[in-house]
């Protein structure tokens, strides 16, 4: 048995700052930094949501982007369909990401290391293509956000970016607070062994299905937002891989398998966007080639991002999800790492 020590003052302090900050932002910033701000929050969640199932539970997915397009065109739809407004609909949208969660979970979790992430990748497509062939969807030309005239336009850009902060938040606090419960040692248990794990009671199926479903819902409800924000959604922009593609940039940057990874990596990721196309105005194929070689010189500089080479080098905590032997004076090692491969722990990891 371990347990966590109590936590600190800190991460509750830095979010509290983090709260105010986003509820006085209306005040100080213009529409088009709040939309930025607004991008840069549900970008934060839904790397969060990858790393919850990648960093923590090992399972790489590569179609994540069918619940964010799914979480989309339900609010869209529901909205119009049903007079209602958007702002109420977006946790009828979470929900309906970890609906479909839930649905294909038996299917995909048949599914191990590779075939899993291209399982889930053909997932999106199907889900895309099936969207695509409604009328009631927009087809491929997308559909408009008509129930945006039940709210006030003076209004909508502030409340969007507040729905977006509060998602952004409840990401990072949600998982924080899942990882140092007894649940998320599970979790981390699964990933690193899952022979171990089952061996010592650990529900491995159940797990995993918990993760999948939380992260559904949580790019489900990011999809929803973002796209809540931009009032038009279309299948090619609702269901793009590259949703799943910038989460996983941001954890690889940050560090995979740890709370401050994805808040660093995020910084880093929209810092690294306005300088290359603003600054350096890159054309989109050179900018991703810009993107690319940064992401593959870090991989190989600092396998475990830069959170991790900072808290190897300098000890640095952060966001601690450490485990500790009851009334024991030795730490165990960082649980939030992820531990050096050996034979048996190497199913289902993800570095």
């Amino acid at each position: 048995m371990t347990s966590t020590r109590n936590p600190s003052l800190a991460p509750w302090l830095g979010f509290a700052a983090a709260t105010g900050a986003i509820a006085f932002a209306p005040t100080v910033a213009d529409g088009g930094l709040l939309r930025l701000l607004s991008e840069v929050l549900i970008t934060l969640a839904m790397a969060q949501m990858w790393n919850l199932l990648a960093g923590y539970t090992g399972l790489v997915s590569m179609g994540h982007q069918a619940f964010a397009g799914i979480g989309a065109y339900l609010l869209f739809v529901a909205s119009d369909r049903l007079g209602i407004s958007p702002y109420w609909m977006v946790p009828v949208a979470g929900l309906g990401g970890a609906l479909l969660a839930a649905v294909v979970a038996p299917l995909m979790f048949r599914l191990r290391d590779a075939y899993f992430s291209i399982g889930m990748w053909v997932l999106a497509e199907i889900v895309r293509l099936l969207v695509a062939k409604f009328p009631l969807f927009g087809g491929e030309s997308g559909v408009p956000l008509q129930a945006v005239r039940l709210v006030e336009p003076e209004s909508f850009q502030q409340n969007a970016f507040w729905i977006s902060g509060a998602i952004g938040l409840a990401a990072v606090a949600g998982v924080y607070l899942l990882m140092r419960s007894p649940f998320g040692l599970g979790l981390m248990a699964v990933r690193d062994n899952e022979l171990a794990a089952t061996s010592i009671g650990v529900n491995v199926w159940r797990n995993r299905f918990i993760a999948f479903v939380l992260s559904g819902l949580g790019f489900g409800l990011a999809g929803a937002a973002h796209f809540m924000g931009t009032m038009f959604v279309s299948p090619d922009s609702a269901f793009d891989i590259n949703w799943v593609v910038t989460a996983m940039f941001i954890v690889i940057i940050g560090g995979i398998g740890t709370i401050e990874g994805p808040l660093i990596g995020t910084v880093i990721y929209f810092g690294l966007r306005e300088l290359f196309n603003t600054w350096f105005a890159m054309s989109g194929g050179w900018y991703l080639i810009a993107m690319g070689c940064i992401a593959i010189a870090v991989m190989l500089l600092a396998p475990r991002g830069l959170w991790g080479l900072a808290r190897e080098r300098w000890g640095w905590r952060g966001l601690s999800v450490q485990r500790h032997p009851p009334g024991g004076t030795v730490a165990a090692a960082p649980s939030s790492s992820l531990p050096s491969p050996t034979p048996s722990s190497t199913r289902g990891r993800t570095a």
